[in-house]
């Protein structure tokens, strides 16, 4: 008995012992858990600040030496258009840096056949190439600052369609975004005797801001198609489909454009329009490499955003940089900024962050909605 007594009582200090081992190597792990966890949030943030920067200063950058080109003796649409899409061989690395795994969560039944990609692949890309030309005949017809603000105007189109084909609700901040803006579109094109000049006739201004608002609503048509298409069609939104979804339809947009170079003829004036620009055949050339380049980095960007947060929030990030073009344009081009482009780029302002608030209390609410889910998971078990 004694004996017996006596282990018990050696085994109960033992068996502490060990509990408080394993309470250490709990909380070790623990520790090392959350330490996991901040890193991959730091992680994720320092790219979504990369993907900003990438499509800000790609977007504004592009845009500006688009501008140039005309200004230094360009005068081929088809050319300033060719260029917003023909740079897209530099994404081709991305695709093996990038690969997706082969084991996915649809089967091959559910899975769209080649033919269906191919024309999805064509309509965007035949899209695209409309459209970035409606956007090289605003950019030859509008100046910069004008330019810009009337690409403000992609808010309300994007609002609009993502409420006809992604089942956004209207709330009073969006329904107020899109009123200031198209306000803010209609200021321009109301009062546009400050642009219009001996160089540039009421008649090229009209086009130029027809051209220019048609390409805002195609893009913002664009984006809300692709996120049908991504949803309801290919059922997927791996970055290596959304990367697919750029280079086949720019290769498309890029063919199309060097037909429309033929056709039109411009394809002859190109050797005489190199050789007349005023800065030099270098000067010529390095403006469509780094105008092209450029483009693929707002791409780049774009693309980075959709895949780590989503298509609804690149997009705002795209027109976060319109109200900072015209007062580049206003240093580098020296254009006119007068009370009516201030007022129209206040306006602008106020529409995006009436936009983006919106924005923000839907992120909030699916946020709190998940964490009640989690806690009402975690009582139930």
């Amino acid at each position: 008995m004694e004996n017996s007594t006596q282990q018990v009582e050696l085994q109960i200090p033992e068996s502490s012992r060990q509990i408080s081992e394993d309470d250490d190597t709990i909380n070790t792990n623990q520790q090392q858990q959350i330490s996991r966890r901040s890193n991959k949030h730091y992680g994720w943030w320092f790219r979504i600040f990369l993907y900003i920067i990438f499509l800000l200063v790609g977007q504004s950058a592009a845009t500006l030496l688009g501008r140039f080109y005309y200004d230094e003796g360009g005068n081929s649409k088809w050319m300033a258009t060719f260029v917003q899409s023909a740079g897209f061989p530099i994404l081709l690395p991305l695709f093996f840096l990038f690969k997706s795994s082969k084991n996915t969560a649809f089967s091959s039944r559910e899975k769209p056949s080649r033919s269906s990609l191919f024309l999805i692949y064509l309509f965007f890309g035949l899209m695209l190439a409309g459209d970035n030309l409606m956007y090289s005949y605003g950019l030859l017809y509008l100046p910069v600052s004008t330019y810009s603000l009337i690409c403000a105007s992609q808010l309300a189109f994007n609002c609009l369609f993502s409420l006809l084909l992604n089942a956004q609700k209207f709330t009073a901040l969006i329904l107020n975004s899109v009123v200031i803006v198209t306000i803010s579109a209609a200021l321009l094109a109301v009062h546009s005797e400050s642009d219009t000049s001996t160089k540039l006739s009421a008649g090229k201004y009209t086009i130029g801001f027809v051209c220019t608002v048609a390409a805002s609503a195609t893009y913002a048509l664009y984006l809300s198609l692709l996120e049908v298409t991504f949803k309801r069609v290919i059922k997927s939104e791996t970055f290596d489909t959304i990367l697919k979804m750029q280079v086949f339809p720019s290769f498309i947009a890029s063919c199309a454009c060097v037909v429309g170079l033929y056709a039109s003829g411009e394809i002859r004036i190109l050797t005489a329009e190199m050789n007349g620009f005023n800065k030099g055949e270098i000067s010529y050339l390095m403006t469509l490499i780094w105008t092209a380049v450029l483009w693929q980095i707002c791409c780049i960007g774009l693309l980075g955003l959709i895949f780590e947060v989503s298509s609804l929030f690149s997009n705002v990030i795209s027109t976060l940089g319109l109200p900072a073009l015209p007062v580049l344009a206003v240093i580098f081009f020296h254009d006119k900024m007068d009370g009516e482009k201030i007022i129209a780029l206040l306006l602008a302002v106020w529409g995006f962050l009436s936009y983006v608030y919106q924005n923000y209390l839907d992120d909030s609410k699916a946020k709190s909605s998940k964490s009640e889910e989690n806690e009402a998971t975690i009582i139930t078990h």
